[in-house]
């Protein structure tokens, strides 16, 4: 029995030793690109997307969003999910056409911003929506589960599929990078 457990013990070790040497040896910056397209105008996606309040009403993986002070005049909010706490500001506003959010990443394990642009399709009759992530993971071992296990397009890829039941689209999600 001793031996089983100390096999056991030594396999743990060892896994966690490779996940962690494997995610040292990853980049902490990553790109990943992600769209889909609706069939809803650029001017009301955008309005949906952009007004952070009304997340909790479509996107099933934040329970409430929580007011944050303004940061050097950009509003700043924090989204409450499964997760924890997601701190976040509005970086850039450009309606209908793009936005970017950018986590407020002091003291959490990653940070980054979402790139989201807005295009119309060809012949007018809805709206591509591209999120790009301009992601950092700090930490080697959560570095190995967000690129080998998660995978650095999954946030994206819900929030883009969660939208299109909001709209009543039924989405296909290209990876673009």
């Amino acid at each position: 029995m001793k031996r089983i457990v100390l096999g056991v013990l030594i396999s743990g070790v060892a896994l966690f030793g490779v996940v962690f040497v494997i995610g040292s040896q990853l980049s902490v910056a990553h790109v990943a690109s992600v769209r889909a397209t609706y069939s809803a105008s650029a001017e009301d996606i955008f309005a949906l997307i952009s007004d952070y309040r009304r997340h909790p009403d479509w996107r099933p993986s934040v329970e409430r969003i929580e007011e944050l002070a303004p940061r050097d005049g950009k509003p700043a909010w924090q989204e409450i999910g499964s997760t924890g706490p997601l701190p976040m500001e509005l970086t850039e506003s450009n309606p209908p056409q793009s936005m970017v959010t950018t986590i407020l990443s002091e003291g959490m394990p990653f940070g980054g911003r979402w790139i989201y642009a807005l295009e119309a399709t060809a012949g007018g009759g809805g709206t591509a929506l591209t999120i790009t992530e301009e992601g950092e993971v700090y930490n080697p071992i959560f570095r190995f589960v967000s690129r080998f296990i998660i995978g650095h397009h999954k946030t994206a890829t819900t929030y883009l599929q969660d939208l299109g039941r909001k709209l009543g689209d039924d989405v296909a999600v290209e990876v673009v990078r």
